[in-house]
């Protein structure tokens, strides 16, 4: 919270809100930057009230705001596309990133993978980034913190060059010898009172200390240096008229151009980062050979069906694909969360964002599905049998995956770490097993788990499976003596075409998806207000 906060911030200038902790410094950063509203009062950009965060306004929070597995220079050129205004050529993007780089001396790391920066330079990027539009004002929260000195010092003088370019640079920090590097300091008490402001070279005379730790002592003892009364007017031209309103804000790149670029970045980061490589690769392998110790060949025979074996083979494909979908969803978004907070400020819209979360992982979940089937057949743990009959197994599986991939999503969405996401997959994975209807036909639960199991995608992705495949006339008609009763305990749940189950599975993924986009934009505009409604 903020209490009776007045300043006046001069173009060109470094502006160091200090104070301790709780005491507001980055309320009133967000504040000053238009990303919350002031209770009372207004704040003034050149005279007018700001609008929308835009591209006129650089933003850094603590957190990387750029994806750390593919090169710097890469990573800034996907910045650029979503920054950027609509026809931007490729030569100008380009061009700018070069220009960032240059000025912020990183043409010398353009090549490295973000991860590999230093703690100094991984902050230089996140700066470059906002530099990418020309930013009028840059605003930074706590950019220093946990650098080293000697590379908080070299991240100060950068800025310092900025500010002689005639941006205007506000920032808070902790760090000490931050405050006597600014050209002005806000010293803010506990409560959100203005403490101080002016020179820094002043700050420990007006208290009468001698060291910046004893100011800190004095504020929190209730110290004040109460600032001369300036009102803030708006700035008037040479013929004493108000000056017009800024133009409105660049118009945002489209809805197909953000899904389109923001797919390729994906795709980029996918296959950049090794473990999920791995994981990609593997979980296909490991299930097939699961499937190849726990099932003998020949279980579909027509003469001799095991029809037992018949409906655990058709359980397991459709968890499997169910696990493929979830564990790949899982860890897309909370890995990412502050760099899609800056680029939804920035103009990225939440719908283009989650479908190409989609389109980037459902060809890859459609390639396991299709392995899958291709390697049971082979050993034969599926029967010979037409491609109509293929080909719903693999609709089957591919909407399966897509519903779980959709789930994950959401479940990423609303966690905070991925920690939290790997704790939540057991929880997820439990109910589909239980309430699937493989191990406890539907028909044999209680009512109440007749209801839990409506909700379940692998119940609907068990029945299509059985129904393409043909379970209920291979029971029937198959030679073994346990079809009958085990089609007895199943009742209907495989009497339905396949396509009923299509529509069901495709239903959730939607939902899922709609689910994602809603709490994706809660999250984002939390703390944010104006011109942010249908992002």
């Amino acid at each position: 919270m903020l209490d009776d906060v007045s300043l006046d911030i001069s173009p060109g200038r470094i502006v160091v809100i200090a104070g301790s902790s709780g005491a507001g410094k980055t309320v009133l950063l967000e504040t000053l930057a238009g990303l919350r509203s002031a209770g009372e009062g207004s704040v003034l950009h050149d005279g007018t009230q700001p609008g929308p965060p835009g591209p006129e306004f650089g933003f850094v929070p603590q957190e990387d705001i750029l994806h750390r597995d593919l090169p710097l220079h890469r990573t800034l050129v996907y910045a650029a596309g979503l920054r950027m205004p609509p026809g931007t050529s490729a030569e100008s993007v380009t061009a700018a990133v070069d220009r960032v780089l240059d000025t912020l001396a990183l043409t010398h790391r353009a090549g490295t993978p973000v991860r590999a920066l230093s703690g100094g330079e991984r902050k230089r990027a996140s700066i470059a980034a906002e530099l990418l539009t020309r930013p009028r004002a840059l605003f930074l929260d706590e950019p220093t913190s946990g650098l080293d000195p000697v590379t908080g010092a070299a991240l100060l003088r950068t800025l310092r060059a900025l500010a002689e370019h005639g941006t205007t640079i506000v920032l808070t920090t902790h760090v000490l010898a931050d405050l006597l590097r600014g050209d002005d300091v806000v010293f803010l008490a506990p409560g959100g009172q203005v403490a101080y402001t002016g020179e820094p070279g002043a700050l420990c005379r007006e208290f009468g200390v001698g060291t910046v730790e004893e100011v800190y002592e004095a504020v929190a003892g209730g110290a004040r240096v109460e600032p001369p009364v300036s009102p803030v007017e708006p700035a008037e031209s040479e013929d004493g008229t108000v000056p017009p309103e800024r133009p409105g804000p660049r118009p945002r790149v489209g809805a197909v151009r953000q899904w389109s670029l923001l797919t390729r970045r994906g795709t980029a980061l996918l296959l950049h980062n090794r473990l999920s490589v791995a994981v990609l690769a593997g979980s296909p392998v490991m299930i097939v050979a699961m499937f190849a110790v726990l099932f003998r060949a020949g279980a579909f025979d027509p003469a001799d069906p095991d029809p037992g074996s018949t409906a655990m083979i058709m359980f397991w494909i459709a968890f499997g694909a169910f696990f493929f979908g979830l564990t790949y969803g899982l860890l897309q978004i909370c890995t990412e969360l502050p760099v899609l907070r800056r680029e939804w400020l920035a103009g990225l819209r939440i719908g283009p964002y989650v479908a190409s979360k989609l389109t980037t992982m459902l060809p890859v979940l459609a390639a396991a599905d299709a392995l899958l089937l291709a390697v049971l057949r082979a050993l034969d743990r599926l029967p010979a049998a037409g491609w109509d009959t293929y080909v719903s197994l693999f609709v089957s599986s591919v909407l399966a995956s897509a519903a779980a991939l959709a789930l994950g999503l959401l479940a990423s969405a609303a966690v905070t770490d991925p920690g939290q996401a790997t704790l939540v997959l057991p929880l997820l994975c439990f109910p589909q097993v239980l309430f699937s209807g493989a191990f406890v036909p539907v028909p044999r639960m209680t009512a109440a788990g007749d209801a839990i199991s409506l909700a379940m995608t692998n119940r609907w992705a068990f029945e299509a499976l059985g129904s393409g495949i043909g379970l209920e006339p291979l029971w029937r008609d198959g030679a073994s003596r346990l079809g009958p009763p085990l089609l007895d305990s199943y009742g209907d749940s495989f009497a339905h075409p396949a396509s009923r189950g299509w529509l069901i599975l495709a239903g959730f993924a939607l939902l899922f998806l709609a689910a994602t986009w809603a709490v994706l934009v809660r999250k984002c505009r939390n703390g944010v207000v104006r011109g942010r409604a249908g992002r």
